[in-house]
């Protein structure tokens, strides 16, 4: 792109070779030429830019989201972390306690949790677990067991909150570059109605799914199983019957087509982190357990897990100076049917 000044030069040299003098810079004529080359400079700015918004290779944005249209994708949306509250009181009470829905919590950081059903913390008894979500989507919503700890507003009874298993399936909007590539997939893997890129396509089309691997003959000739996986991980029974019907519908004739959840494959993992001079090794554990329980989600169906990608996450964290894996011992090779999902984690500090 040429600089204002050039184009200045470029106009009074035009200028001259027309008129010819050369006007001074002073005069009204330089000014006006000075207005002219910043508005030819940002026409150039403004065609380059409409240019890239052209092609799905180099588009953004919204703009981006009407390639996929083009191509039947949609951009996927932020999910809301899933789990479970354990409210508790310091004495059993002598009578039923109900904890309504929508009572909220929050991590210390600020992420607050909705439950989305009322329980009763029974007469005699220390604890009540009620289903939860995070009230915003997102993957800060992934929260590692016991990182809820503050009540917001609870019955007067209720003397504490926490979560006794991390909260997971929280994922954030899907962004360009993830986008981009299943745009330009399409493209790679033209759908013909029949083959395995259509019915991967119309899967990742349906609400819910994160995921969607097509393994044909699975059962022989004339035969589909279509693997899916949700945001949080394995598909709910519904959406499974959902996505049953609808390929029912549009399948080619004379294919027995099903729709099948994937084989889950626990991984464990153990990591040694080893913190920045002068950093809190608490701060950067949490920090390290999340990123690393954000890398394993649904979309990770068929994928292989690789180290580096994963170490590559935990060495961009802010005050991680290095980081060693124990667990696993090599990277886990993908499979159309196996949705790798984390196991045990353990974080420790590294020994100088």
């Amino acid at each position: 792109m040429r600089s204002i000044e050039e184009i200045y030069q470029e106009l009074l040299e035009t200028f001259g070779t027309r008129a010819g003098f050369v006007p001074e810079d002073s005069c009204d004529m330089a000014v006006r030429l000075w207005a002219a080359a910043a508005q030819i400079q940002a026409l150039g700015i403004q065609a380059d830019w409409v240019l890239d918004q052209s092609f799905p290779q180099t588009a953004q944005g919204i703009y981006l989201d009407r390639h996929a249209a083009m191509r039947g994708l949609h951009r996927a949306p932020a999910s809301k972390a899933v789990g479970t509250l354990r409210f508790f009181v310091e004495m059993a009470p002598s009578a039923d306690i109900t904890i309504p829905a929508d009572t909220v919590c929050m991590t210390t950081d600020g992420v607050r949790f909705r439950t989305s059903e009322a329980v009763v913390l029974k007469a005699e008894t220390l604890t009540a677990d009620a289903a939860a979500e995070a009230l915003e989507g997102g993957s800060r919503g992934n929260a590692v067991p016991g990182a809820v700890a503050i009540l917001t507003a609870c019955p007067i009874a209720v003397t504490g909150v926490t979560n006794p298993a991390a909260f997971t399936g929280g994922s954030d909007a899907e962004d360009d570059e993830a986008l981009r590539q299943r745009i330009l997939e399409s493209y790679r893997r033209l759908p013909n109605g029949a083959n395995a890129a259509w019915y991967e396509q119309t899967a990742m089309a349906h609400a819910g799914v994160a995921a969607a691997r097509a393994v044909g003959r699975a059962r022989g000739t004339g035969t589909v199983d279509v693997y899916v996986a949700g945001e949080s991980g394995q598909p709910t029974a519904e959406l499974l019957a959902e996505l049953q019907a609808e390929l029912q519908e549009k399948r080619e004739i004379a294919v027995d087509v099903q729709v099948k959840a994937p084989t889950v494959q626990t991984v464990d993992v153990a990591v040694e982190v080893a913190a920045g001079e002068g950093a809190d090794f608490t701060a950067v554990k949490t920090a390290a357990e999340q990123v690393i329980a954000d890398f394993f989600g649904g979309r990770l169906l068929g994928q292989p897990v690789r180290l580096a990608e994963l170490g590559s996450r935990i060495y961009a964290l802010e005050d991680v100076a290095n980081y060693h894996f124990s667990a696993p011992a090599a990277d886990l090779a993908g499979d159309d049917t196996v949705l790798p999902m984390l196991g045990t984690l353990t974080v420790t500090e590294m020994e100088a």
